[in-house]
């Protein structure tokens, strides 16, 4: 399939260069533009690129693997449920559970039936979906997730890891779990479209224009985590940028770069995760980030990621953050519309190595709690949710 595509691919870019170079010798006679006044580019363009290899487009991707109506509907009604949770139109709790990063196939696979699972068991209380995050943010270098590196051995194979990324979501979404994503790419959402039903921007992103502006036009929900120093007030100044219309540069179903315009997206909210200052779940930190987005009149809706800064990095402390954020569900706060979860099959992590060597469902980069663990903090999570939807 993917040698197919990319047959495709370059047969289109090859029909695209012989047209622009056939318009580019037009304009210059239009222009009187002599071709021996023209400068050559050798030594001042592509100076630092070691390489460039043709990408497939979202189209001939999608055309290989086509959105299923299962998937579909999959994608769509939780768009709905988790705006309407969002909103308040629901009373329930969105969880947003799984892996840091994926890098198997099969063990994404496998936790996404036990995602399946859970909301069979929990759906009256809970809206639970799954993290497939195929790319990772870097402070300074690493494994950049499965769109980059698929192979884990720096290969780099990025057509590889875009059509591995669009199967495994399929695959997912098909098993009637709706997926999350982070982005970090404004280019990448395109091969996975209709597909995602919750976006995040990382803590990272948060400030980047590129992100705020991608965020204004995706069809799905959109949190911003506040930045690593644990503020919010760019988190909040993120919200009211993604609130607002936009155009920038894109790309096309085609591949071809697009000048895109947004409508805003009113579904843009919060996610405390923490920071180098500590944690940022209490109920003073809540009551705080309630008053910052009253006064910018925004979506009074948080959502807790209980890893990262408000866990101290250590997974088993997400059970403390649970708890506490539990108390606050029972007394009534309904400010808190969803918590973030880092779970896998198999709890801790392990360094990159060969795929050989590498413990079946166990992260590669941040360390999770495993499925057992993960149950015990939904059962708690529902309870408390449960208690709320009861006092209302």
């Amino acid at each position: 399939m993917s040698v197919v595509t990319l047959e495709a691919q370059a047969d289109i870019e090859r029909r695209t260069l012989t047209a622009e170079t056939q318009a580019r010798a037009s304009i210059q006679t239009k222009l009187g533009i002599k071709e021996s006044s023209v400068g050559g580019a050798s030594g001042l363009v592509d100076v630092r690129i070691a390489e460039k290899r043709p990408v497939l487009s979202p189209l001939l991707l999608e055309e290989a693997l086509p959105l299923s109506v299962a998937a579909a509907k999959t994608t769509q009604q939780a768009r709905i449920a988790i705006g309407n949770v969002l909103t308040g139109k629901d009373s329930r709790l969105l969880v947003i559970t799984g892996p840091c990063s994926i890098h198997d196939g099969d063990a994404a696979l496998e936790y996404a039936r036990n995602v399946a699972r859970w909301r069979q068991i929990y759906g009256d209380t809970l809206e639970i979906i799954m993290r497939c995050y195929p790319e990772k943010p870097r402070t300074e270098l690493g494994w950049k997730g499965l769109v980059y590196d698929p192979r884990l051995d720096g290969s780099d194979d990025i057509n590889l890891g875009l059509t591995l990324t669009r199967l495994i979501a399929l695959r997912i979404n098909e098993l009637g779990v709706p997926i999350a994503m982070e982005r970090l790419n404004a280019s990448t959402p395109q091969f996975v479209d209709g597909l995602v039903a919750y976006d995040a921007i990382g803590a990272r992103n948060t400030t980047d224009q590129k992100a705020r502006e991608y965020a204004s036009g995706t069809s799905a929900p959109v949190g911003f985590k506040n930045t690593p120093d644990g503020g919010i007030s760019d988190a909040v100044s993120a919200i009211v940028a993604a609130n607002g219309k936009h155009t920038f540069l894109g790309i096309s179903k085609s591949g071809m770069l697009a000048s895109v315009a947004t409508a805003g997206n009113p579904l843009a909210h919060v996610i405390l995760r923490g920071g180098k200052s500590g944690p940022n779940y209490t109920t003073k930190h809540i009551a705080d980030a309630k008053q910052q987005l009253a006064a910018r009149d925004l979506l009074p809706a948080i959502v807790v990621d209980a890893s990262h800064g408000n866990s101290g990095k250590d997974p088993a402390k997400q059970a403390e953050v649970v708890a506490d954020l539990a108390k606050q569900i029972c007394g009534g706060e309904r400010a808190i519309m969803g918590v973030m979860l880092e779970s896998n099959l198999v709890a801790g992590n392990q360094k990159l190595q060969a795929k050989a060597d590498l413990v079946y469902g166990q992260s590669i980069t941040d360390e999770c709690i495993d499925i057992a663990a993960t149950e015990a903090l939904l059962s708690t999570l529902a309870k408390a949710a449960h208690m709320r939807i009861k006092s209302a």
